[in-house]
């Protein structure tokens, strides 16, 4: 009987065993392939109520274009004031405007709790590359849709303070490293950055390798996180507010640590706050020091603005 039992036993397994492994396989497969790529992705059962999907026509490409947007609760309470705008860069790619809208879960109680000064935040899609611009890829031009066309586009249609004062960038991972870029490529823009957990290491690999991520990625030359440091910090420019984010337990911790050093020794003034027993991960960001991040964009618009009305 007991030699029957294990002869069945070892059935089960070799029966069993292919089985696992071949899951293992398809969640490798579906990690590997993510979702085709798409300029609007509509709202799904997870994104949050208090966030609303929209759309505008790209000038430059002529397809409809999505983002996400949050107004906080003031907006509707106070038809004549105007609010200052956070974008946020998501992670990941390729882009979609959905991928950091439960960030709206920290960001809504917050404001409704009077904790912070009520601002709108929009959820940008960053492209086929995230927030990246392709050389000659008219449909891959991420930055450009973002900066040039999206930003007029939320001032136009909503009540914006329209102008670098009131207006804040932030980003974690791929959107780390694009809030990183186009901080130091346009800080006549925005009056605060906040770039969290960007890959700096690949950015240094892309500056010493002349524009060249992998074989199939070449950006412009100059175009990465570490050159651009070096140019902002040696032209006249707009003072822009940095506040550098990234969790000690997340796999960009030390090279976001490199990076700082770099910022340092360019003198590039900065803020920078390191998460403690945190991963790479936003939400777990948030629900940590999320309120931190949302103080400093509130500050600097303030401190601005004020100092624009003298």
């Amino acid at each position: 009987m007991k030699d029957f039992m294990k002869y069945i036993l070892v059935i089960l397994m070799v029966g069993v065993l292919p089985l696992g492994l071949a899951a293992q396989e398809v969640s490798k497969k579906k990690k590997r392939n993510p979702q085709p790529f798409r300029w609007v992705n509509p709202p799904v059962a997870s994104t949050p109520k208090m966030v609303k999907h929209a759309t505008f026509k790209s000038p430059s490409m002529e397809v409809p274009v999505g983002y996400c947007i949050y107004l906080p609760p003031h907006y509707a309470a106070a038809p004549s004031r105007r609010f200052p705008v956070v974008y946020y860069l998501h992670g990941g790619r390729p882009g979609s405007e959905l991928k950091s809208v439960r960030l709206v879960n920290h960001i809504h109680p917050a404001m409704q709790a009077g904790k912070v000064n009520p601002a709108i935040y929009v959820f940008v899609n960053g492209g086929p590359v995230s927030h990246y611009n392709m050389p000659k890829q008219k449909e891959a031009q991420g930055e450009t849709v973002f900066i040039k066309e999206l930003i007029p586009h939320i001032d136009e249609s909503y009540r914006t303070i329209a102008q670098r004062e009131g207006r804040g960038l932030e980003g974690f991972s791929q959107g780390g490293r694009g809030t990183a870029r186009i901080m130091f490529k346009h800080p006549h823009l925005f009056v605060s950055a906040a770039p969290g957990g960007g890959g700096h290491a690949t950015e240094k690999r892309i500056s010493e390798e002349g524009g060249r991520e992998s074989e199939s990625l070449v950006f412009a030359k100059g175009d990465n996180t570490w050159d651009l440091a070096r140019r902002y910090a040696s032209r006249p420019k707009s003072k822009l507010n940095i506040f550098v984010h990234v969790g000690d337990k997340g796999f960009n911790y030390q090279n976001n640590i490199e990076w700082m050093k770099h910022l340092t020794a360019l003198k590039i003034p900065y803020k920078h706050l390191i998460i403690r027993d945190a991963p790479h991960s936003a939400q777990i960001i948030y629900q940590k020091n999320g309120l931190d991040l949302m103080r400093f964009h509130a500050e600097n618009f303030e401190q601005a603005l004020k100092g624009k009305r003298k």
